[in-house]
């Protein structure tokens, strides 16, 4: 049995893939983990109508009792932001079996969607940020001075092996700020993903403008990022490609701000000893602790931005432009 054999699309989906219309996929685990009730819901609602504004359809994914649902309706939305807290599992490539093979709901990561996205024939999905290289995951050649060197935890998000086997558009505001993000972009590399910015030469930093880091490739305009990622999908070579949108300037956290927030949420992690796919909601939360509510803030104004640039990217990808 295939992923196609499973999915289950909302028929006002449906038809619009049917006859062209532009479709954005958005996936579920930023309802499930990522914000609080009713952040979490007001967000989903938000970013949907972000693509609707830019005459697009959007697509929201998830699993619920052994079916890919691609379309959740304004109930189903309710029923996975209401959920109570660990009873919804978060789908990824190693664990899609699972999730398809259980009761309740599942809400699918950046992975899973992307995997669900193709299947479904969506092109474009739109997300708050990628997973990544986490910090620590390659260990360390010295150490600390008087200290052994540390020991790598390979912990590495499958969004990146994802990237680089399907051919989806993911638009974000970046790799999370969490994440060790020079080495991210190397793998990503690595793994022939192109990494595009609109409208800046470095790479947007989740909660800030800037990571501080240069990106791999820019674009002026929405136009030439159209043209960009048309390009690579035309020409087969079977991986997606990432392109990263900067936060809302008026919503943006001060880098340095961002840097020590993240700091010291990663302290406070390691000292609990917090690690897998517990970590990145429980960092999230943390800082935004730290930050008295403004890194939630950011968060939601980018995940509505990114939908937005999707949906218009989306319209000028879909068969009607041409």
């Amino acid at each position: 049995m295939t992923i196609g054999a499973r999915l289950e699309v909302m028929p006002i989906v449906a038809a619009a893939l049917r006859d062209g219309t532009p479709v954005v996929a958005l996936e579920s685990t930023l309802i499930s983990h990522g914000l609080p009730y009713p952040a979490n819901l007001e967000v989903a609602i938000a970013a949907g109508d972000a693509i609707r504004a830019a005459g697009g359809v959007p697509a929201t994914i998830a699993i619920h009792d052994g079916k890919v649902l691609v379309g959740l309706d304004d109930r189903e939305l309710l029923a996975l932001a209401t959920a109570a807290q660990g009873t919804v599992l978060k789908a990824a490539r190693p664990n899609l079996a699972e999730a398809l093979d259980r009761s309740g709901w599942a809400a699918t990561t950046v992975s899973a969607t992307m995997i669900a996205a193709h299947a479904a024939g969506i092109r474009v999905f739109a997300t708050g940020g990628i997973g990544g290289v986490h910090r620590g995951a390659l260990g360390s050649a010295t150490g600390e001075p008087g200290e052994p060197p540390t020991a790598p935890t390979l912990d590495i998000s499958s969004d990146l092996e994802e990237l680089a086997r399907t051919p989806v558009v993911v638009v974000c505001a970046g790799p999370k700020a969490i994440l060790d993000v020079g080495p991210t972009l190397e793998y990503l590399e690595t793994r022939g993903v192109p990494v595009v910015t609109l409208g800046q030469e470095d790479l947007p930093g989740f909660f800030s403008r800037s990571s501080g880091l240069r990106s791999p490739s820019s674009v002026a305009d929405e136009a030439q990022l159209a043209r960009r990622v048309a390009l690579h999908l035309g020409l087969r070579l079977g991986s997606g490609i990432l392109a990263c949108a900067p936060v809302p300037e008026a919503d943006a956290l001060d880098p340095d701000v961002a840097r020590a927030a993240v700091q010291a949420a990663l302290a406070g992690a390691e000292a609990a000893g917090i690690r897998g796919p517990d970590l990145t909601p429980w960092l999230l939360v943390r800082v935004g602790e730290l930050t008295e509510g403004e890194s939630i803030r950011a968060n939601t104004a980018l995940i509505v931005n990114n939908a937005g640039v999707a949906g218009r990217l989306a319209r000028s990808l879909a068969p009607a432009a041409k």
